[in-house]
């Protein structure tokens, strides 16, 4: 397994890597909605979407790869009320790409964000 760090997001929150490559696949910590700051970005549910695929791009970046090598993700959402906002962003970052993926309403999330997303990418 090789950590994996990224200049230009926030340091992780804890004792974790924002991402490993293991295998030919790159995992994601699950992607906080921060800014470079470390903090929450404002603007709601639809802000912080756009910010977690703000964040994959780079690590992704770090591989040569881009979203197309996606293969699985998870979603977790505070409220499944906010579902349909999110999976417009979804659906508008991801194009005609479609992974495999799993959506989970969560009791709460770190630093009480309104969405958060792993993904799984192939890397070769």
């Amino acid at each position: 397994m090789k950590p994996i760090t990224v200049a230009e997001n926030a340091r992780a929150i804890g004792p974790y890597s924002a991402a490993a490559k293991a295998n030919g696949f790159l995992f994601t910590a699950g992607q906080m909605p921060v800014g470079r700051d470390g903090k929450i970005v404002p603007g709601g549910v639809e802000a912080q979407t756009r910010q977690i695929f703000e964040n994959v791009r780079n690590i992704l970046a770090t591989q040569r790869i881009d979203l197309s090598a996606v293969v699985k993700t998870t979603v977790f959402v505070a409220d499944l009320e906010e579902y349909a906002a999110i999976n417009a962003i979804y659906a508008e970052e991801m194009g005609a790409h479609k992974p495999a993926r799993s959506t989970v309403q969560v009791a709460r999330l770190p630093m009480d964000a309104r969405v958060e997303i792993e993904f799984v990418a192939q890397c070769g």
